[in-house]
């Protein structure tokens, strides 16, 4: 009896040694799932879109299960901060004061502004097309700063909606020539309303990232080489066109590796000569 209950102890002690094992190996990762078309909720109450599909295509190119959460935007960064998650699935813009506090991947996508239009309406390439025309946006947004910001410039009307999609439908009704959102969402909006289409994309400069804290250089940089094949496998494009209705141009933030680790110019990245690969 003393033999088979040591055995019995020695194999759940066996178990839980697996088991904490295969804790340890999982991904713990969150965004904001109200966010559309990046993570939006599904009818069984699951979530969805670009950014899901990205933090699970990382999972399998490491090898690694993935837990991922939806939370409100405003609590994920200070969870990160806590230990709770490994890093951030949502797309955040890399800026100076966010790089000063968090470590942040190369850019998977750049943060472009982008202009809505009836589908009939003429081929915008510029800011100076939309001059004396009237456009819809998201009250309190940075796209109804961007645009308040430079209307004596252009002279353009700016109609103001408390929602995005109210401001897609005075466009759609005729009420406003265009709507200023960001770039993936006005092609999310095209993609799902035929009678609007993507125009003029305003480049910021900017792009979005995966944040981690500061001590993890070598969890950014192993998810940084995972993007990085995500790139040149295909996979982010195909994400693109799933998602966004869009097939990326060469060169572009999602289907070009950055060199080096993180985000050039901003604090935590490191300039590095790794050839980019799918090598794990």
């Amino acid at each position: 009896m003393r033999f088979h209950a040591r055995s019995g102890l020695a194999g759940l002690s066996m178990l839980l040694a697996v088991s904490a094992a295969q804790a340890q190996d999982t991904i713990n990762t969150a965004l904001d799932g109200t966010f559309a078309p990046h993570a939006m909720p599904t009818l069984d109450g699951k979530v969805e879109g670009f950014n899901v599909d990205l933090a699970s295509l990382i999972g399998e190119r490491l090898g690694k299960p993935v837990e991922l959460t939806a939370a409100q935007f405003s609590g994920l960064i200070p969870a990160l901060q806590a230990g709770t998650y490994d890093f951030l699935a949502a797309p955040i813009t890399v800026t100076e004061e966010r790089s000063a506090n968090m470590l942040f991947t190369e850019g998977f996508m750049d943060t472009n502004f982008g202009f809505l239009v009836p589908e009939g309406a003429p081929d915008y390439t510029s800011l100076e097309d939309f001059k004396g025309k009237t456009i819809a946006v998201n009250k309190g947004s940075n796209y109804e700063s961007f645009l308040k910001d430079r209307a004596d410039e252009y002279g353009w009307t700016v109609e103001s909606y408390g929602t995005n999609t109210d401001a897609v439908a005075a466009v759609v009704a005729g009420r406003a020539d265009a709507n200023l959102a960001g770039a993936t969402v006005v092609a999310w909006a095209a993609k799902k309303n035929p009678q609007v289409k993507i125009s003029y994309e305003y480049p910021t400069g900017l792009v979005w990232g995966l944040a981690f804290r500061k001590d993890d250089v070598e969890g950014r940089n192993t998810v940084d080489k995972a993007i990085e094949c995500l790139k040149i496998d295909g996979s982010m494009a195909a994400l693109s066109e799933k998602w966004f209705g869009v097939t990326p141009k060469e060169g572009t933030t999602i289907v070009t590796p950055t060199k080096g680790y993180g985000v050039p110019g901003f604090d935590g990245y490191v300039d590095d000569d790794h050839t980019p690969s799918c090598d794990f």
